[in-house]
């Protein structure tokens, strides 16, 4: 049913919107696939921050006329299925990884801002890391340093207190019964005070008696 003039200018604004944040677009021909299909991709899509949508292109055109993205007109042609997302990627890599599992779903071509792409161009696209892997691949670089220093700086007092419990151990075994209760006492004071400062250096509290 043909969109009334009223419903075809809401159509323009809402594609408008999203072209006006968008790192990319991308086209594909979704002759023959399934309604059942393009519900799943649209559930995908939906989960990836992509805006999708099949739209008429001269409808497309009158979106992206003077954006970065007018040099896209001259691929719209047949049956379209638009991806639009601020991430780059985000929409290559939906409509792409779709597309191997489903061929009547075609990828056409797509544009980043003043780039036109064309299928090739877009598959390549698709290979690259999106934008929250890149992000999570950044903060696990920057938390991989802290982690080593909290699990070392915990395995030390560890090792220290394991050491002078052995020495505790055995100098009760070869000293006198009474020496022995006093080293052990000297020991287990010495333990304690590793675990203490060892606490205090990670959360950067003072101990008791420099504190005082």
């Amino acid at each position: 049913m043909a969109l009334k003039r009223e419903e075809k200018a809401a159509v323009v604004e809402e594609v408008s919107a999203q072209v006006a944040l968008a790192g990319a677009i991308v086209m594909a021909e979704y002759r023959g696939l399934a309604v059942e299909k393009i519900t799943v991709l649209r559930r995908q899509a939906r989960e990836s921050g992509v805006y999708l949508r099949v739209l008429k292109n001269t409808l497309v055109r009158r979106a992206v006329q003077g954006t970065p993205y007018e040099n896209l007109s001259d691929q719209m042609v047949g049956p379209l299925l638009y991806g639009i997302a601020k991430d780059p990627v985000a929409a290559a890599k939906l409509l792409a990884g779709f597309a191997k599992s489903n061929e009547q779903l075609v990828i056409k071509g797509g544009s980043m801002p003043n780039s036109v792409m064309d299928a090739g161009g877009v598959q390549a696209l698709a290979t690259l890391p999106s934008r929250e892997e890149l992000l999570a691949k950044l903060l696990g670089t920057m938390q991989a340093p802290v982690a080593t220093f909290v699990r070392t700086l915990n395995e030390v007092p560890t090792k220290f207190v394991r050491g002078l419990a052995a020495v505790r151990d055995k100098g009760e075994a070869d000293a006198p019964q009474g020496a022995g209760a006093a080293g052990g006492a000297a020991a287990d004071g010495a333990a304690a005070g590793a675990g203490e400062t060892t606490a205090a250096a990670a959360t950067g509290e003072a101990p008791a008696e420099a504190a005082a």
